[in-house]
């Protein structure tokens, strides 16, 4: 029924992002199940695998990719606007949301955004030791300055994330290609990928 309510109206970027949110968590909480959905098909992986878990899944994946059917339709964006102030220098740039797809568009803004996005990361992270992400997010490899400067050539666009606190600092740059949405520890490899280069305080190793 909300999927066919969706479909008949127009709807912002903001209001694809609440009904995301709003389906996602009624499939958590077992309002919506795909009772088509089946396990893996491997007896070893089927046995840790419950099958309810399996139809909520399914259910808001479903429905996500006919959000993003929606959003290239309609032409509606997933660009979001993020600020970041570090260090006294404050960046706003553009970032797709994590539940929507980039249009062409989505993806010309991202590309344009992305000397500033460097610009602001390498100011703020002077001093920093730097670790490059290996193993699909599993392990670091610490890396030079002139290394993270041939990673950015072979790559379209950048996003950041910073998490931590006065004692523990981590600023995370991303650099990916292809579809943001798919771009995440290469999970659409080769047409769609990331590197992620950690930044952290002189002896520490990241956490995230």
């Amino acid at each position: 029924m909300l999927l066919a309510v969706l479909m008949s109206e127009v709807y912002s970027t903001e209001e694809l992002i609440k009904i995301l949110a709003d389906e996602r968590r009624a499939c958590i909480n077992g309002q919506r199940l795909n009772l088509a959905a089946s396990a893996s098909g491997s007896p070893l992986l089927d046995q840790f695998l419950k099958p309810d878990g399996i139809q909520k899944f399914s259910a808001y994946r479903d429905f996500k990719a006919a959000v993003h059917r929606y959003q290239r339709q309609h032409q509606v964006s997933g660009i979001v606007w993020r600020q970041l102030t570090m260090k006294g220098k404050t960046l706003r740039y553009p970032a797709v949301d994590d539940q929507l797809a980039a249009l062409s568009s989505d993806l010309e803004i991202l590309k344009a955004a992305k000397v500033s996005i460097l610009t602001f990361w390498y100011s703020v992270t002077q001093g920093m030791d730097l670790y490059l992400s290996i193993n699909s997010g599993k392990d670091y490899r610490q890396i030079r300055l002139d290394e993270v400067g041939a990673i950015t050539k072979g790559t379209e666009w950048a996003s950041l994330s910073v998490h931590g606190n006065s004692t523990f600092l981590e600023i995370i740059l991303q650099l990916g290609w292809g579809q943001p949405e798919e771009a995440s520890y290469k999970r659409g490899w080769p047409l769609s990928g990331s590197e992620y280069i950690h930044a952290v305080k002189p002896n520490q190793r990241p956490i995230c």
